[in-house]
């Protein structure tokens, strides 16, 4: 494809969007300054460089995604939206780039930019770029974050590219926590039940896009097509060599190796979206590098989750909160006015707003959406609100909950849904991750919302009229 990170950056630079920091330690400080400044609202990329301890040129990106700017022109749909907004651009967009993707299969080209260095056997060390350590009780230095961990199904041969968590354990061994149900880890069981070791090829600096694809819950063997729909061009794509699959040819520095059958190796703690270290350490699947392929001055790319908001946040809330609005007026249900999935607590705490057409409208939406494809893993809570409710304003979502619901009446419990390792109120280790799930109406009671009491409010020619008259106090 003509887009790479590169020109991504020259963008965001002409943006104003791009902060350049220089002596930033790759223990810890890295880490730091990306989570201080994914706190703040529209936020600018950081781009690190001159890492203590390295020379000159190797760098890493955080920041990639963390405000409605640099979203828009990652997914190619313009800039100057607010986040409802821009919800409703994604959500115009998501039926395109679905009805399309089958025209943009990658492009196989034979040599890209990637290839511009190649470190093989004992010439691989992880350590010579500045893989950061993130957070002060890591077990390690993370070099996958915001990686594209590309596999291959052995039985049908279809590829799969997946963000999955990377702890360096020394010069050419890495881990990889993959929690089940994955496509990734489905692979590498099916080849280890074989008796052999699973081919692995791992992007860890590309155009952001590659990332966010990656870390979506798109369809099975499609996200090189789903990134090439968004850009309205195919993905060039290289055979790996070693491993036989498929790897951008523009990325900025790619790992290539295997995962053998019976290896494995303490991974973890690592600081994860949920804010906490949820898994502890426990045996991962490890990861031997057999070439490294990279760019002259690499960037890597990272995006670590912390306590939201993060680095890791903001992209995710307004893609899952278009594909779940979709994916509701898909199953039937009318008149959503809005769906948010709170920042606060990722897919953990979902809002929808609905005008309500019938006794049980607020019920079934909600149960719907804990079952979606995006609230089915590890949801939480699901609040129905009505209309006049932003979902993004928490505290008029919160005013909802505590004025139009009562308990007894509009909470209800599902049990035994589907959770994974990250959730930290299941003790672990545990055989089998179940939780719960609630579901609160928190809409005027359908029976008689037309007599609910009225709402205390501003006209909108009133609130103008005293804004005007008092601009300077207001």
């Amino acid at each position: 494809m003509s887009e790479d990170l590169r020109k991504w950056l020259a963008k965001v630079d002409e943006l104003g969007e791009l902060r350049r920091i220089n002596n930033a330690d790759w223990n810890l400080e890295i880490g730091a300054l990306t989570a201080l400044n994914a706190r703040r609202r529209n936020c600018p990329a950081l781009l690190f460089d001159r890492i203590i301890g390295y020379p000159e040129g190797l760098r890493v990106l955080t920041g990639s995604t963390s405000s409605p700017k640099l979203v828009g022109l990652t997914l190619n749909v313009g800039m100057g939206y607010d986040d409802l907004e821009l919800i409703e651009v994604i959500r115009g967009k998501l039926p395109e780039w679905e009805a399309s993707w089958s025209r943009y299969q990658p492009r196989e080209v034979k040599t890209g930019t990637v290839f511009e260095n190649v470190k093989t056997g004992k010439e691989v060390d992880l350590f010579a770029f500045p893989v950061p350590k993130y957070n002060e009780l890591d077990g390690g230095r993370y070099i996958g974050t915001a990686d594209a961990v590309i596999t291959r199904d052995p039985d049908d041969g279809w590829v799969n590219v997946g963000t999955y968590r990377m702890m360096v354990h020394d010069k050419n061994t890495s881990g990889i926590l993959i929690v089940p149900g994955q496509h990734s880890r489905v692979h590498i069981q099916k080849y280890h039940e074989k008796g052999q070791a699973c081919p692995i090829a791992v992007s860890i600096g590309h155009h952001p896009l590659v990332f966010r694809v990656a870390s979506l819950e798109v369809p099975a063997g499609i996200e090189y097509n789903f990134m090439g729909a968004i850009l309205e061009e195919p993905v060039d794509v290289i055979i790996e060599e070693i491993t036989g699959l498929p790897i951008p040819a523009d990325s900025e520095i790619v790992l290539a190796g295997s995962c053998p059958p019976g290896n494995f190796r303490n991974e973890g703690p690592f600081g994860e979206w949920t804010g906490y270290y949820a898994s502890g350490v426990e045996p991962a699947p490890v990861i031997d590098i057999e070439r490294i392929y990279y760019r002259n001055n690499p960037v890597l790319l990272g995006s670590p989750p912390n306590k939201a908001p993060c680095d890791a946040s903001y992209f995710g809330v307004l893609l899952r909160s278009a594909m779940l609005h979709n994916d509701l007026e898909r199953m039937g249900i009318p008149d959503v006015k809005g769906v948010w999935i709170s920042e606060v607590a990722g897919r953990q705490f979902i809002t929808v707003s609905i005008r309500q057409r019938y006794a049980g409208h607020a019920k079934q939406a909600a149960l719907l959406a804990t079952q979606s494809r995006v609230g089915s893993n590890m949801g939480r809570y699901v609040i129905v609100t009505d209309e006049d409710i932003d979902p993004t304003n928490i505290q008029d979502v919160l005013w909802a909950l505590c004025t139009r619901s009562d308990p007894v009446q509009d909470i209800d419990i599902i049990r035994n849904c589907r959770s994974n390792s990250l959730d930290p109120v299941i003790r672990k280790p545990s055989k089998a991750y179940f939780n719960s799930r609630a579901i609160i109406d928190a809409c005027k009671p359908y029976e008689w919302k037309d007599e609910f009491p009225a709402e205390i409010r501003i006209s909108p020619e009133l609130a103008d009229r005293v804004k005007s008259k008092w601009k300077d106090i207001l």
